[in-house]
C-alpha cells in the first residue's frame, strides 16, 4: 500500500482528507505542521504528499522546496490561493498536481491516486538513448541519464520527458502534453506546462537559457531536439 503524508493545519480537513484517503485503501500520515512533516520525510518513506500552502509555522512553499531538495516525492497541493500566478508558484517550486479550496475531497482522491499511477507505470519501450548518448532513458527503472549523470525527475517531469522522447522532432503542443501526462485538462494548463518544462530544462541542459534537449516551437508547443540512437 503507498503511504500519503497530509500536511494541513484546518484540523477538521486534515482529518476529512484522511478519512477519504484511508477509504481508498492508502496509509495516511498526517500533521498540521511543516516542521514535523520535512522531519517525517527525512526518517520515514512516503510515495506522496498533500501539502496546504498556509500552514502557521513554515510556508508551505519553502516546505514544498526543501521536499523537492530531498526527493522527487510526488506533490500534491492544496491551497486557498485562487490566482493563476499561485498556481503557477506553486508548479515552478516543484509540485505535481495543485487543488484550490473549497474542493472536493473525491477530487483530491482521484487526483492522489492518478499521481501515484504515474509513479509506478509499467515500462513500454525499455532503454532508449539519444544524442549520442547526451541523454538516455530507461523505462524499466524509470531513470535518465544526461551526459552520463543520473537526474532526479518528479513523476510529472518525466510524463513529459518521456512524451517528447516517444517521437523526437514531433512538436507536442501544450495541450497534449498535460493529457498525456495528467490524463485530463486542467485550469491554467498552458502556463502549468511551462512551469514543468522550465523545472526539466534546468535540470537536462547545459544552458537552461539556450536548450537544446527539450525546444520551444513558437505558437506550437515542445519538442525533443534530440535524434534517437541506433
Amino acid at each position: 500500500m503507498s503511504t500519503v503524508m497530509v500536511v494541513e493545519d484546518e484540523y477538521k480537513l486534515r482529518e476529512l482528507v484522511r478519512s477519504y484517503l484511508e477509504r481508498a485503501g492508502l496509509v495516511v500520515f498526517s500533521t498540521g505542521s511543516g516542521a514535523e512533516a520535512l522531519s517525517f520525510a527525512r526518517g520515514s518513506t512516503v510515495d506522496l504528499v498533500v501539502l496546504d500552502l498556509g500552514l502557521p509555522d513554515i510556508p508551505g512553499e519553502d516546505v514544498t522546496r526543501e521536499l523537492r531538495a530531498m526527493s522527487d516525492v510526488p506533490i500534491v497541493i492544496l491551497t486557498a490561493k485562487t490566482k493563476e500566478q499561485d498556481r503557477i508558484a506553486g508548479f515552478e517550486s516543484g509540485a505535481d498536481d495543485y487543488l484550490t479550496k473549497p474542493f472536493s475531497p473525491r477530487e483530491l482522491v482521484l487526483r492522489v491516486q492518478a499521481v501515484l499511477r504515474r509513479g509506478r507505470r509499467p515500462a513500454a519501450t525499455g532503454l532508449a538513448s539519444y544524442g549520442a548518448g547526451e541523454l538516455v532513458i530507461d523505462e524499466d527503472s524509470r531513470r535518465v541519464q544526461v551526459r552520463g549523470e543520473f537526474v532526479e525527475l518528479t513523476p510529472t517531469e518525466w510524463g513529459i520527458l518521456v512524451a517528447l522522447a516517444g517521437a523526437p522532432g514531433r512538436v507536442y503542443s501544450r495541450y497534449e502534453l498535460i493529457n498525456r501526462v495528467r490524463g485530463y485538462e486542467i485550469e491554467g494548463y498552458a502556463r502549468t506546462v511551462d512551469s514543468h518544462v522550465k523545472n526539466l530544462r534546468h535540470k537536462v541542459e547545459t544552458d537552461p537559457t539556450a536548450p537544446q534537449i527539450i525546444e520551444t516551437v513558437l505558437g506550437a508547443g515542445y519538442r525533443l531536439g534530440l535524434r534517437r540512437d541506433g
